[in-house]
């Protein structure tokens, strides 16, 4: 059969429907999933067009995947956070849902609470069991949209659910149309696709969701869910593994928009977010992230890192505040007590901080040379040093400057006296053993020891 192609424009061969395939034994794919040696990334050399969406945008799972692997929020850490995504996400909606539990009176106060706030974006949505009295229970709320777990592999249906494909297939079946007798719009999560016999399974079951919602009326969106972080981006790679292979075999071989298509993505194998923005490429509207990456096991994308990703691949931030991301970071440290660690990009302590001395000379001069970007304008953070026995004059120079404000005329050089006084006590403290860097508050205290000296030429009374 020919048919022109609504997305491409384009007259393509469509011969093959796919059906389901109820075998007797599970497809463990143990040819890659071995599970005595590290998975294998195999390559079958199909290239996908590159398929970017005119509109991309992230959604939230912090407050449902992010809470499963952390202390319970409380209710006001919920909506406090919340304003700070939504401040975070800007007027256009770049982070467009957030995702909420409903099952305890604390979560149901926490959404209602959201809900008072009034905002169009994120739109608040649920994740729930596949039970009726849930979407009930939903729908009573005012929620228009909710998660349903659709698990997809053999190993799941096999050994979790102890079902054939058939059984799970129309069990999921007969849900998804509950929510859609209770008003409610769902978004299936395929779980563990990246081990899912893709079209045996995955094709066949969309298509069914697809005349579903087109009989029903009602909208369904599928979440593509790399469970384990087996998923990897590149160009050439086999199923079920291929990111481009996943998302280009839905939109062509299940007739799935872009905007129905929600990438979800663990972190194992270090390829969250090169998947995160792979399924972008390849014609997924949207990323699911936590924020932090606070997630199951190793976590999920973290929600900043694509809110960079967005803007590099778009050119503008299209109103998001970025700033939102450093209050964040503060938010969990300060009132979660929540650790970060200092290397992570955008949050951590050192992320923008350099420790050698030759690398502060060069921020002396510009920071640009080692600075990512303009993280004072864009994170309200200014680059940093930090103070050891490698930071040098030019090290001790730039703390200075920064910590004290010192520009222009003022701003201390390499020559100073209180610059190169200063290093010959710090040189002195490591020669006498001591091997980590210099806190800022001992720093200050010998500048305070220092800056009544008539040598130093600091006008502190300015400052």
């Amino acid at each position: 059969m020919i048919e022109k192609n609504k997305h491409s424009n384009l007259l393509e061969q469509d011969q093959y429907k796919y059906s389901l395939q109820d075998v007797a034994k599970p497809n463990l794919y143990r040819d890659i999933y071995s599970y005595d040696e590290v998975p294998k990334t195999t390559f079958n050399h199909r290239k996908v067009p590159l398929d970017m969406p005119e509109e991309i945008w992230i959604t939230d799972t912090t407050f449902r995947d992010g809470q499963q692997s952390r202390a319970p929020y409380t209710a006001k850490q919920i909506v406090d956070i919340y304003k700070l995504l939504a401040r975070l996400g800007g007027p256009k909606g770049i982070i467009r849902q957030s995702e909420f539990f409903v099952y305890t009176k604390k979560d149901r106060q926490a959404l209602e609470e959201c809900m008072a706030l009034g905002y169009k974006f994120p739109e608040i949505t649920t994740w729930i069991r596949a039970k009726k009295e849930d979407f009930a229970l939903v729908h009573d709320i005012g929620i228009k949209e909710t998660g349903i777990l659709v698990s997809c592999s053999d190993y799941h249906i096999f050994k979790k659910l102890n079902m054939t494909r058939k059984q799970a297939f129309d069990h999921y079946l007969g849900v998804v149309k509950d929510a859609f007798a209770a008003g409610i719009s769902p978004r299936c999560h395929l779980e563990d696709l990246t081990r899912a016999d893709f079209y045996g399974f995955v094709v066949p079951f969309v298509n069914e969701l697809i005349e579903l919602s087109k009989q029903a009326g009602v909208s369904v969106r599928i979440r593509m869910c790399d469970t384990m972080g087996y998923g990897v981006p590149f160009t050439g790679a086999a199923l079920p593994r291929s990111v481009p292979g996943i998302v280009y075999g839905l939109h062509h071989y299940s007739d799935v928009t872009s905007d129905m298509l929600e990438w979800h993505g663990h972190n194992d194998f270090y390829m969250g977010v090169a998947n995160a923005v792979s399924a972008w490429l390849y014609g997924a509207s949207g990323v699911n992230c936590s924020l932090l990456g606070i997630g199951e096991r190793t976590g999920n994308v973290p929600l900043e890192a694509m809110v960079m990703q967005y803007a590099s691949m778009q050119g503008t931030l299209d109103g998001m505040d970025t700033t939102a991301i450093t209050e964040i970071a503060e938010y969990f440290k300060k009132e979660l007590k929540y650790d970060i660690p200092p290397m992570t990009p955008f949050v951590g302590d050192a992320f923008n901080l350099t420790r050698a001395g030759i690398h502060a000379d060069g921020m002396m001069k510009d920071a640009e040379i080692y600075n990512i970007f303009d993280t004072e304008k864009i994170l309200g953070r200014p680059a940093a040093v930090s103070i050891s026995n490698t930071s040098g004059l030019a090290g001790i120079a730039y703390w200075l400057n920064m910590r004290y404000g010192l520009k222009g005329e003022q701003a201390l050089t390499k020559q100073d006296w209180l610059v190169q006084e200063m290093k010959a006590r710090v040189d002195a403290l490591y020669t006498d053993g001591r091997t980590t860097v210099m806190g800022d508050d001992e720093l200050e205290t010998l500048v305070n020891e220092l800056k009544g000296d008539a040598r130093c030429t600091v006008n502190w009374f300015d400052l």
